[in-house]
C-alpha cells in the first residue's frame, strides 16, 4: 500500500454485533441480563468460597480464582458492547483499544493456565491421593496461581508491544465488538505477517500445552477410576471432573478455531460468533457448570441463604 499521502488514525468504529434495527432492545436487553448473571454468578460463587470452611481446599481455591477471571473476562467486552447499542458515535480511541485487548489478553490466557491447573490437582487427588495434601500445599497453590497470571500478563504484554509496530490510515472500520487483535491486523497498513507469525506460534503453543496436560491429567484419572470398585467413588469423581471437561471443551473449541487456524481462513461474521462464545456465554456458564454439579457448592449456598433469610 502506498502511504506517502495517507493519514494517519487514532480512532477507530467499532461496528458491533450485526442485527436488524427492531433487534436493537431485546438484544440489548439480553446481553445486559447474561453479564449482570455472570457478575453475580462468579463473584457470589467467591464469596461462597472465601466464607465456608469446608471450602478452603485447593479445588475450590482454584474454581475461586477461575471466577474471578471470568468475572475479569466479561467486564472487559460486554460494557463496552452494551454502550454501542445505543451510542450514537462507536468511536474508541487506539490507547483504549490496546487497553482493551491488554486486559482480554490477561483474562483469556490466565483461564487457560487455571484451567490446566485444576486438572493437574484433580489428578493429584485422586491418582494420588495419600501424597495429595504433601504436594498440593498452600504454598504451591499460591505459585501455581501467580504463574498463571504471570503467563497471562507476559502473553499479552508479547502481542501488545507487536501492536505498536502497526499504522492504521485510511480505513478505520473495526469489523467486531471489541478491539480484538485479529481485526486490527486486517485493518492495518503496515505488514502483519510478523504479528500473524507470533500470534500463531505463542497462542498455539499456550494451547496446545494447556491442553496437553488437561488431556494426559484426565487419561490417568480415568485409568486410575476405572480400576476402582467402589461405584460411589466413581460417581463422585465423574461428576467433579466431567464438569471441568464440560467447561474445558466450551472454552477451548471456539478459541482454538479462532486464534491457531491458518489467517486466510478468518471470517468475520464466524469470528464474532466465536469471540461472543468464550468472552460472553462461557463466564455466564461456568459457574452454574461448577454449582450444579457440586454438592459441596450447592451446601454452601444453601446454609448462606438461610443465615440470610
Amino acid at each position: 500500500m502506498d502511504t506517502k499521502n495517507a493519514t494517519w488514525l487514532t480512532e477507530f468504529i467499532l461496528t458491533g454485533l450485526i442485527y436488524q434495527p427492531e433487534w436493537q432492545i431485546p438484544l440489548f436487553l439480553v446481553f445486559l441480563l447474561i453479564y449482570f448473571i455472570t457478575v453475580m454468578g462468579n463473584l457470589v460463587l467467591i464469596v461462597l468460597i472465601r466464607k465456608d470452611p469446608q471450602l478452603h481446599i485447593p479445588m475450590y481455591f482454584f474454581l475461586g480464582s477461575l471466577a474471578f477471571v471470568d468475572a475479569w473476562l466479561s467486564s472487559t467486552v460486554t460494557p463496552k458492547m452494551l454502550v454501542n447499542f445505543f451510542a450514537k458515535s462507536k468511536m474508541i480511541s487506539l490507547s483504549e483499544c490496546m487497553v482493551q485487548f491488554f486486559s482480554f489478553g490477561i483474562s483469556a490466557t490466565t483461564e487457560c493456565f487455571l484451567l490446566a491447573t485444576m486438572a493437574y490437582d484433580r489428578y493429584l487427588a485422586i491418582c494420588k491421593p495419600l501424597l495429595y495434601p504433601v504436594i498440593m500445599t498452600n504454598r504451591l497453590c499460591i505459585q501455581l496461581l501467580i504463574l498463571s497470571f504471570a503467563g497471562g500478563l507476559l502473553h499479552a504484554l508479547i502481542h501488545v508491544g507487536f501492536l505498536f509496530r502497526l499504522t492504521f490510515c485510511n480505513y478505520n472500520i473495526i469489523h467486531h465488538f471489541y478491539c480484538d487483535i485479529m481485526p486490527l491486523f486486517k485493518i492495518s497498513c503496515t505488514d502483519s505477517s510478523i504479528n500473524f507469525l507470533m500470534l500463531f506460534i505463542s497462542s498455539g503453543s499456550i494451547q496446545v500445552f494447556t491442553i496437553l496436560i488437561i488431556l494426559v491429567s484426565y487419561a490417568l484419572v480415568l485409568f486410575t477410576i476405572l480400576k476402582r470398585k467402589s461405584v460411589e467413588g466413581i460417581r463422585k469423581a465423574f461428576s467433579t471432573c466431567g464438569a471441568h471437561l464440560l467447561s474445558v471443551s466450551l472454552y477451548y473449541g471456539p478459541l482454538l478455531f479462532m486464534y491457531v487456524r491458518p489467517g486466510s481462513a478468518q471470517e468475520g461474521d464466524q469470528d464474532m460468533m466465536d469471540s461472543l462464545f468464550y468472552t460472553v456465554i462461557i463466564p455466564l456458564l461456568n459457574p452454574i457448570i461448577y454449582s450444579l454439579r457440586n454438592k459441596k457448592v450447592i451446601d454452601s449456598l444453601a446454609k448462606m441463604l438461610k443465615r440470610n433469610v
